[in-house]
């Protein structure tokens, strides 16, 4: 049985990217979740990693463009699953155990340096550990980190295969 053609099978990440990025906005517009920075993190990965799924469905590479689109690709999967961790992390951490609420991303952007604010929302705050809706017992960063786990899958499958 023949191996399905990698073209394709980066397209179809692009578009469960696409699904992905369509349930947060749902889950922000009109269920009313504000994201808080971590999750902006995830999402920017998410899109970083559908970016390349889409270049990689567009260019159609041979065998070691694949692989480079997958390390690419791959390397982004990690970065969201590591925040996406590091979020579900903070959410077993006691209350009282955080650190205070982090100033929007919009004025972290203009007052502080890249740097901090790198620092900053990788940390993590009280706003990054609340968990405010659950589907399944399981709360928006643990699905993350599955999506997550899911892409590196992925890549490392588009990686390795042999054709």
């Amino acid at each position: 049985m023949a191996l399905a053609n990698p073209r394709t099978l980066f397209l179809l990440a692009f578009l469960g990217c696409l699904g992905l990025m369509g349930g947060a906005l749902f889950l922000e517009h009109y269920v009313g979740l504000e994201p808080c920075p971590m999750c902006i993190v995830q999402r920017v990965c998410v899109i970083l990693f559908a970016v390349v799924c889409l270049i990689a469905a567009i260019h159609g590479p041979a065998r070691l463009g694949r692989r480079l689109y997958a390390v690419l690709a791959m390397l982004f999967a990690a970065l969201g699953a590591g925040t996406a961790g590091r979020q579900v992390w903070l959410q077993g951490v006691p209350p009282d155990q955080l650190e205070a609420c982090l100033p929007s991303l919009e004025f972290m952007l203009d007052a502080l340096p890249l740097q901090e604010i790198v620092r900053l929302v990788f940390h993590g705050t009280a706003d990054c550990a609340e968990v405010s809706w659950t589907l399944f017992g399981m709360s928006v960063p643990e699905w993350s980190l599955l999506a997550f786990v899911g892409m590196i899958l992925f890549s490392l499958f588009q990686l390795l295969r042999r054709s």
